[in-house]
């Protein structure tokens, strides 16, 4: 078994192979040099110097399983069962792509001094000096990674603004009624959210937006978003999907046969939601794993259809998100969203298919296990936020 990538869904992999019998060799391969580390905390603990690293509490020696640190794959070769990497040809019988996502670029600024991204561990480390001395600092999206980062500069004493092309945050996440509140989180912590602002291009010490406002940048921190890392299958046969994402089937199976795809490289069906989904988010690489250790080893074949679930810390909020939502399904608002703790939900033909719940992780482990159940809900008894969700069904 080789899997590619060292990220949270290669690991899972490696373990979960382990825990349901299998006793082959089993290698995992890593761009990165460092031992195999969590992301989520990069951008709080770890960019805060709260933490040195996070890596994984797995002992990889115990579980014989083999690893390939600071090791590129460059290509694959199905008729041979081989991957070509730098450091040359790798055998397998069975692979697993598990390489994950890579931050999209802001166009121009390569090569530019005191641009950074925030994915790796070293983006990390490159930035926690720049927090340390209070930098001047301009964020460019306004998405779940730039909040959390803005987040964490005004914590460390920086002055932050944040700039968004479009008219709210989280564009690509959420509808503009749902984001709206979250707005006001920027200005209560200090932060200078900036919408509809594009960036014309950065200089050194300056942002200059393309109304002609320069905006002094000690560093700049881009987060507009991230792509699966598939660059290196280019040419192997496997078949990858608009975003350039590997399309696996419902037991995580690619086009290729002995070749399984799992967490952000991945998109899958859903009969749930009756399309395609494309996850970046840590839980999905965290339960992917079990399905593809489970139909590489077992008899009976093993779907994978989850309820999405992610959740962010920002400005002081704990943020969580389960489900899938359509821009047809109905809203219902639990709670005033000008205050500290509310939720909205999202209804298709009664049932909840998603929620996004702020300050109220009751509303959510109880939305998610409705979802999963596929229930139906009353909307007026949902709307009322004192009353428990899990008592608001209506089958």
């Amino acid at each position: 078994m080789v899997v590619v990538g060292a990220g949270m869904a290669g690991v899972q992999t490696a373990v979960a192979l382990r825990e349901q019998g299998f006793r082959g060799r089993v290698t995992v391969i890593g761009g990165e040099p460092h031992q195999p580390y969590d992301r989520p905390p990069l951008s709080k603990a770890v960019l805060l110097g709260k933490a040195e690293d996070s890596a994984f509490d797995v002992d990889f020696e115990s579980l014989g399983v083999e690893l390939r640190l600071g090791c590129e794959v460059q290509g694959l070769r199905p008729a041979a069962h081989e991957l070509d990497t730098e450091s040359g040809p790798v055998p397998y019988d069975v692979l697993v792509v598990a390489t994950g996502a890579e931050p999209i670029t802001l166009p121009g600024t390569e090569g530019v001094p005191g641009v950074h991204l925030l994915r790796t561990l070293d983006d990390a480390e490159r930035l926690r000096p720049v927090l340390a001395r209070q930098h001047d600092i301009v964020v460019v999206g306004a998405g779940w990674i730039g909040a959390e980062f803005a987040t964490a500069a005004r914590e460390a004493g920086c002055a932050v603004t944040v700039v968004e092309a479009a008219g709210h945050p989280l564009a690509g996440a959420l509808p503009a009624e749902v984001a709206a509140p979250m707005a006001a989180w920027y200005a209560d912590s200090g932060t200078d959210l900036r919408t509809h602002a594009r960036v014309e291009r950065v200089e050194p010490g300056a942002v200059v937006l393309a109304d002609g406002t320069r905006l002094p940048a000690g560093a700049v921190v881009v987060g507009i978003g991230a792509r699966p890392a598939t660059g290196w299958l280019a040419g192997s046969g496997i078949e990858l999907g608009a975003h350039g994402e590997v399309l696996a089937d419902a037991g995580l199976r690619t086009s290729l046969p002995d070749v399984y795809a799992v967490g952000d490289c991945a998109s899958f069906p859903s009969a749930r939601y009756g399309e395609r989904l494309l996850v970046h988010h840590w839980d999905n690489a965290l339960q992917g794993p079990r399905t593809v250790a489970a139909n590489i080893l077992g008899e009976t074949p093993a779907l994978y259809d989850p309820v999405p679930y992610f959740w962010s810390e920002q400005f002081g909020r704990f943020v969580q998100h389960a489900g899938h939502h359509a821009a047809a399904d109905r809203m219902v608002w639990r709670g005033d969203p000008a205050g500290p703790s509310w939720t909205v939900c999202w209804l298709r033909e009664g049932r909840l298919v998603a929620l996004l719940a702020v300050g109220r992780p009751r509303d959510l482990a109880q939305g998610r296990r409705l979802i999963e159940a596929g229930r139906h809900l009353d909307a007026e008894a949902l709307s009322d936020p004192a009353r428990p969700l899990k008592d608001a069904t209506a089958d």
